[in-house]
């Protein structure tokens, strides 16, 4: 397939839920811009104002996303970079500063997994999912804190030092995920280092969220999962269906906007309730409309 015929979506227009102009002037990197959720957002984004950098291992998803963006009217540029490579990362991350003096949100977008039971996973498989998904969210993390946010030797030369946001993207649902205990043990650590660090980087006007979507109607999760596994997935969701990208989109600009300026700390889970649910809904032992059960209770006695 060519890049002209990719089936990952351009820009949907104007944005159907904020303002125009909202990010005005912000600088955002989004990491795994290339695909899915990240490329959505990376249009929404910019759609709104924001100069967005989208970085990735695969520059050419990249410079095909960074294209249509501009043909909207967008600012968006491409840079091919592996996040668990430190020293790349800080390249990158330099350029930014020298190119735009700034970086307002960093959203961690960049992830992956595979399914497998838990004992055919090896260790070399393991650590390649922790790799990326720890290590590569601490390696985009620290190098935008250090040079952006934290007063220090290691803030370039002009650059607007500054309180930011970081915005990272995790998974649900968070009661165990059976064929997938590296990326569960991957994204808790996530979460725990968003909450760890909305504290400790307080003091330097530094927010930090996690944002756990659940079953997301991608192209990835159409095509990668078994048919099994996809076809029957809306059955184990309480309201009844798959997330939209959008939905995403939607959330990060808000967090990334000043209405998300008081929230640090906390991972926001999407994820239409099924965090709170494991099973068929409704549930068998139910009604058909998901109605509980209700006891059969004596009829109360008439006053008198």
């Amino acid at each position: 397939m060519s890049e002209d015929e990719s089936p990952e979506p351009g820009p949907a227009g104007p944005s159907k839920i904020f303002a125009p102009g909202l990010l005005d002037g912000q600088v955002v990197l989004i990491s795994g811009a290339g695909s899915g959720i990240g490329r959505v957002t990376a249009f929404e984004l910019a759609g709104l104002g924001a100069t967005v950098i989208g970085c990735g291992r695969r520059i050419e998803p990249l410079e095909q996303a960074a294209a249509l963006a501009v043909e909207a009217g967008g600012k968006f540029e491409a840079v091919a970079c592996d996040i668990r490579d430190e020293s790349a990362v800080e390249e990158m991350v330099a350029g930014i500063c020298a190119r735009h003096g700034r970086i307002d949100t960093l959203v961690n977008n960049a992830g992956g997994q595979f399914l497998s039971p838990a004992e055919g996973i090896s260790a070399k498989g393991f650590r390649t999912v922790t790799e990326l998904n720890v290590q590569g969210t601490w390696n985009m993390t620290h190098a935008v804190a250090a040079a952006c946010w934290i007063p220090g030797e290691a803030n370039p030369p002009g650059v607007e030092v500054s309180g930011g946001k970081v915005i990272s993207i995790t998974l649900s649902p968070h009661n165990g995920m059976p064929g997938m205990v590296h990326s569960g043990a991957a994204r808790a650590a996530v979460e725990n280092m968003m909450k760890t660090l909305s504290i400790e980087w307080s003091r330097f006007g530094i927010r930090l969220n996690a944002v756990a979507p659940g079953q997301i109607a991608t192209h990835t999760l159409k095509t990668k999962y078994p048919a099994k596994m996809v076809d029957t997935m809306e059955e184990t969701i309480p309201l009844g269906r798959l997330g939209e990208p959008e939905e995403m989109a939607w959330l990060i600009a808000y967090l990334a906007s000043p209405a998300g300026d008081f929230f640090s700390g906390t991972t926001i889970t999407m994820d239409g309730a099924r965090d709170n649910w494991f099973g068929s809904w409704p549930p068998e032992i139910g009604q058909e409309d998901g109605k509980p059960l209700a006891e059969d209770r004596k009829p109360k006695r008439p006053p008198g």
